[in-house]
């Protein structure tokens, strides 16, 4: 009986190989005569060197007239025209496991510091489709990030999708590491996508510590490498994510900045040919960030809960990437500058910020006493210019003499230190000793 099917397989087998030929190198794209009967995403191996032999990888991300386009995964170095281009005629895949928990790999999920990978891993695409609409199951319990701002005002659901949108050096990735060493998901992915080297080593023992890191795997695709290794790196830290989703876990993926995957996004569609719309950037980076952000959530099986960096340009919160990116997701974190600039971390601005899955995941007490401090908040901003001048008479208005006497209350309820563990009982306890509880 197995003999048959063996058989079977074997027919099935292409046992030929398929070879092209450069044919030119223009700017990041690489023109290649053939190979014969390949696809758009699939891998080719491009052959150079005269005295030291080496392949190149590369992926197929369009055709023109009889010619395929490639993009490697490293530099150009040492390509010339005939240079033998191999098909593979397969898409890339990642080797995952639970034996990768701990470590920095690539955007082709290698090891970053050269080491060989473990045994025993699986091979997974990194290129999948997001759940089935109807499968996903609704979002109906809380997960605890450990910030206490968060946990209380901005309660995050299990399985959300939330956007963290600032400007530059106004605390993105050092609340990204307070989340990683604080939440209580089961295990992080951390994708740092067109970063700064030296950052990625300072984040690592920094911002996320060895107790982070012995519960996360981080995939790390610098600003420096090709445009496509920075796509790659947001796709296969999604596949991994996906994977242990798949295993029944609840995972937490933090991503920063899927701005940059947009611009590396637009800086391929520029070389193949794409026309530029919305401040240059081409119609295939709005066509992947759903593709991309869907695939995130929950399924039958789990839950990936995400956190997604949006580098604004200038402060801008309707640029064409933070607008599109906030249509998506399932909430927004606004980081102010100004708030920032006043010692206030994480400068998280509660009125500029939403969790729109909050008021179907906590008690109505919580949603009151959450409402009662974003009124008195609120009426102290409002009022902020008369307070200080001194425009203001002590009795004039009872709502604005609450919040002139909670104000100071508030604000060392939301500052918190980069170190401080705070539990969501806790914070929810101490949200109610500030303002009580709801009706």
């Amino acid at each position: 009986m197995i003999l048959p099917q063996v058989i079977k397989q074997l027919d099935q087998i292409d046992s030929f190989k398929r070879y092209g030929r450069v044919k030119r190198v223009v700017g990041l794209m690489i023109e290649s005569q053939g190979p014969p009967e390949s696809s758009i995403g699939d891998v080719c191996y491009i052959h150079v060197g005269h005295k030291r032999k080496r392949t190149i990888p590369a992926e197929v991300v369009g055709f023109k007239n009889e010619e395929v386009i490639l993009m490697p995964y490293t530099a150009l170095n040492d390509i010339s025209p005939g240079s033998l281009v191999e098909a593979t005629a397969r898409p890339l895949e990642i080797k995952v496991g639970t034996q990768l928990i701990g470590s920095v790999i690539d955007s082709t999920g290698l090891p970053l510091d050269g080491s060989s990978l473990p045994k025993g891993l699986s091979s997974v695409p990194t290129e999948q489709d997001p759940p089935n609409p109807m499968q996903r199951p609704p979002i109906s319990s809380s997960i605890e990030v450990g910030v206490r701002m968060i946990d209380s005002l901005l309660t995050v659901g299990n399985g959300q999708r939330v956007g963290i949108f600032a400007g530059s050096g106004v605390g993105k990735s050092t609340l990204l590491g307070m989340v990683a060493r604080n939440t209580k998901a089961d295990l992080n992915v951390i994708a740092l996508i067109g970063e700064r080297g030296r950052e990625v080593r300072e984040f690592i023992e920094r911002d996320l510590g060895p107790e982070g890191l012995s519960r996360s795997i981080v995939v790390v695709a610098t600003s420096d490498q090709p445009a496509l290794m920075r796509i790659k790196g947001a796709y296969t830290a999604t596949a991994i994510a996906e994977y242990f989703r798949d295993k029944g876990l609840n995972v937490m993926l933090m991503m920063d900045s899927v701005t940059r995957v947009a611009m590396a996004q637009r800086e391929v569609g520029l070389a193949i040919g794409e026309p530029p719309t919305t401040k240059g950037y081409t119609p295939s980076v709005f066509a992947i960030l759903p593709k991309l952000l869907e695939r995130t959530g929950t399924n039958e099986k789990g839950s990936i809960t995400a956190f997604y960096t949006v580098l604004v340009d200038g402060d801008d919160m309707n640029e064409p990437i933070a607008d599109t990116v906030r249509g998506i997701l399932d909430g927004h974190f606004v980081l102010d500058r100004s708030l920032a600039n006043k010692g206030q971390y994480p400068a998280v601005n509660v009125l500029k910020s939403v969790s729109r899955v909050m008021n179907n995941i906590v008690p109505h007490e919580h949603i009151r006493a959450a409402e009662k401090l974003r009124e008195a908040l609120s009426t102290y901003m409002n009022a902020e210019d008369l307070i200080n001048i001194g425009a203001y008479k002590r009795g004039s208005s009872a709502e604005i003499d609450e919040a002139v006497r909670l104000y100071p209350s508030i604000i060392s309820f939301l500052k918190q230190g980069t170190h401080e563990k705070v539990s969501f009982q806790e914070s929810i306890d101490q949200l109610f000793n500030l303002v009580g509880k709801g009706d």
